[in-house]
């Protein structure tokens, strides 16, 4: 893993589960490893459906979730983002908005330059459904900023 130089933005993203499927870092940390051949889970964050969140990859490493700004990101993870048919849904948990809130918070409080908070289709076009929900509207509404 390489260390991160640079911290100036927070990637949003879905792990594009469906509700049913209450899981965590541990399954996507299998996931990346055996099927992607990633060294570690790719986000730094997991926010489970109960709002419980768990770190990923350590932090102060470069993530494996948005290759644009993998660099300078730390990646968040919210299980969910999909309906039981396969179909793109915001099917997050008030647990898990509220969590997030606290996780971006968070990260903030340890990492002061951070420019941006985005969502993963807003740096990666073949995504265009992740995190499920339009992050610059959630942030708008719950009054979060930047900087």
């Amino acid at each position: 893993m390489i260390l991160r130089k640079n911290t100036d933005c927070i990637v949003i993203h879905c792990a594009a589960t469906k509700p049913s499927m209450d899981i965590g870092a541990d399954e996507i940390r299998k996931w990346h490893k055996e099927e992607r051949g990633f060294d570690d889970i790719g986000y730094h964050y997991v926010i489970k459906r109960n709002g419980e969140y768990e770190i990923g990859r350590p932090l102060a490493f470069q993530g494996a979730h948005a290759v644009a700004v993998n660099g300078r990101s730390i990646g968040v993870c919210l299980i969910g983002g999909l309906s039981e048919d396969n179909q793109p849904e915001n099917n997050f948990t008030l647990e898990q908005f509220l969590t997030l809130k606290d996780v971006i918070e968070i990260i903030k409080k340890q990492y002061h330059h951070i420019k941006e908070i985005i969502g993963h289709c807003d740096v990666e076009a073949r995504k265009p459904h992740c995190p499920g929900f339009n992050v610059q509207e959630w942030l708008n509404k719950e009054n979060i900023t930047c900087g």
